[in-house]
């Protein structure tokens, strides 16, 4: 049977329609199950504290819980490799930071290409990071520490969380700006670079607020300054580093990600319930505690944000001529 042109064009353009329809239905009611946030690091740190945090509030938002998963190793991109093999329908997420847009320079052979692989959620949190001392270290001030090791350039070592992590970075970011050499001494992780830190046996580190401030606020540490491009509300009375260097600017950021070809209403979905979710008084008051800042916007911003960073770090890491440990 022959069908009428007017017809067979409604039947047309309505079964071209389902699949829209289809799409438009799964972001509604999604999610209908339990969602992963994948944290590439062990509990404790920058990137788990910032998944347990929207985990939390995208589950009574969502009303599906959002469970946080630790894959540690390789400096995250054991957890990154996960998400990016993971299935793309908004069920597998992660958690990234700053590591993310250094390693994709860093490692050389990685099994993904971070920015090709991954689709950009949200950005969620800012976190300064604090050149640090010890209280009995004789540098009180940027340009005090920065003649110490002009003038003792043996006696100077940095430690870090780890190579290539954002702690050495931003200290490798100083040395190339300052024109200072210090020694890097890479650790497993923030904890015992911080005691050794704390006992003089290394004299600077640029750490991550919410590892040290405590340590500052009690006057075990010393801070020099925040790295930030602003000073920081939960440490009012510390200058910026670019007070005396200027230009200087380096930050620990953490975002959602999910797997390249979710769906972009589910993106979408997801990028509103994160920024209605940093709205939210109690979530603010809680990273500004802990020395964040909020980091809303849209899926654009947080893509701009991680290909700036990615370069920008690639300039750092061929100065330094760094290699993973």
């Amino acid at each position: 049977m022959k069908l009428p042109r007017r017809q067979f064009m409604h039947l047309a353009v309505g079964a071209a329609a389902l699949p829209a329809v289809a799409r438009t239905a799964r972001a509604q009611a999604y999610p209908t199950r339990p969602v992963r946030i994948i944290a590439g690091f062990a509990p404790g740190g920058v990137i788990d504290i910032a998944a347990r945090l929207m985990g939390q509030f995208l589950s009574e938002r969502m009303g599906q819980p959002f469970v946080i998963e630790n894959r540690p190793g390789a400096a995250g991109n054991i957890g990154t490799e996960a998400v990016v093999r993971g299935p793309a329908d908004g069920y597998t997420l992660l958690m990234a930071g700053t590591v993310n847009t250094i390693n994709a320079t860093l490692y050389e052979n990685l099994n993904f290409n971070f920015i090709r692989d991954i689709a950009p959620v949200a950005s969620v949190i800012r976190f300064a990071n604090v050149m640090e001392v010890s209280s009995t270290f004789q540098a009180k001030t940027v340009p005090e520490f920065t003649a110490y090791a002009k003038a003792n350039p043996s006696k100077v070592n940095m430690a870090s969380g780890g190579n290539g992590t954002a702690q050495h970075l931003s200290g490798e970011l100083f040395k190339m700006m300052t024109g200072i050499n210090m020694l890097h001494v890479p650790y497993r992780g923030a904890a015992p670079a911080l005691t050794d830190l704390l006992a003089g046996q290394v004299q600077v580190m640029f750490d991550a607020m919410p590892s040290s401030i405590e340590q500052i606020r009690s006057g075990k540490l010393r801070a020099l300054a925040v790295t930030t491009a602003m000073r920081q509300e939960a440490l009012p009375d510390v200058p910026t580093v670019s007070e005396f260097v200027p230009g200087y600017e380096t930050s620990a950021w953490s975002g959602i990600c999910a797997p390249k070809d979710t769906p972009a209403e589910i993106i979408e979905k997801l990028n509103q319930a994160i920024n209605a979710s940093l709205s939210d008084p109690k979530l603010r008051e809680r990273i500004s505690g802990l020395g964040g800042t909020v980091l809303a916007g849209s899926t654009t911003d947080f893509g701009k944000l991680i290909a700036e960073d990615t370069e920008k770090w690639a300039k750092v890491i061929k100065f330094a001529g760094i290699k993973p440990e």
